[in-house]
């Protein structure tokens, strides 16, 4: 495959070369159509602006410093940008389905094990297509969240799925491949499509998973949050210290 000037693999090649089949086109197009099928897609997604100080911060010292420089500088920083939440949110899932909270039901644990499974699915596919270039694992560092708890856990997943979807929707403007961009919306939609589950899950037969807090009656939007707003909400709950700016705009 070819590689780029920095030394990452170029995704383009990752998702139509048939030496990465494992995590190539063909099994992400056919990992899309089962999550469809299974039904975890509702519709559209719910957002809520998050105070980050809610959350209890670790202290970080022998941490490592994440430094992701202008998020679009490149697309290399952009895939690392996404690879970083990406992680994130495998790691809480995975700790979900490891310690199931108190009165989860079958379906509970059916939902959130597929949305655990995407996750791992979305990790892993830009760890592979950053190859050298990716950024080290995360530590996560959910001491805030009480995953015996219930509405802890569902809260929590609504609030990573929030702030997914609009890094998600900030992220597109910074993204200069076309292929890059069209594997964003794709990844986005299935983002807001466990943002959507997850709020039938809190609220059930009401339309809080598209309220006003999800698309904007004025606009008709979605949240879109820019990297520097989204590293400042993710940082409660990851213990090294994340730092990026987004000064280049797509032309």
């Amino acid at each position: 495959m070819e590689n780029q000037s920095n030394g990452h693999t170029d995704v383009r090649q990752m998702l139509t070369g048939k030496e990465s089949a494992a995590l190539g086109r063909r099994m992400f197009m056919r990992y899309l159509g089962v999550t469809a099928a299974a039904g975890v897609a509702l519709s559209a997604c719910q957002n809520e602006i998050v105070d980050p100080t809610a959350a209890a911060r670790s202290a970080r010292e022998g941490f490592r410093t994440i430094d992701f420089g202008d998020v679009g500088n490149n697309d290399v920083t952009v895939l690392n940008y996404a690879y970083a939440l990406e992680q994130l949110e495998a790691a809480f899932y995975t700790q979900v389905i490891a310690t199931p909270y108190s009165g989860m039901t079958d379906m509970e644990r059916r939902i959130l094990t597929d949305i655990r499974d995407h996750e791992i699915i979305h990790r892993d596919l830009f760890k592979a297509a950053i190859g050298s270039a990716a950024i080290p694992g995360l530590t996560p560092d959910f001491s805030s969240i009480n995953f015996s708890n219930r509405a802890a856990v569902l809260g929590a997943a609504r609030l990573f799925e929030n702030i997914g979807v609009s890094a998600y929707n900030g992220a597109g403007q910074f993204i200069m491949s076309a292929d890059y961009l069209t594997l964003a919306g794709k990844i986005v939609s299935v983002e807001a499509r466990h943002a959507s589950i997850i709020s039938t899950l809190i609220d059930p037969q009401s339309r809080s998973f598209a309220g006003d807090d999800v698309i904007f009656p004025s606009t008709g939007l979605e949240e879109i949050r820019v990297p520097v707003e989204v590293l400042a909400l993710v940082t409660p709950y990851i213990k090294e210290t994340l730092n990026g700016m987004n000064v280049r705009r797509r032309a």
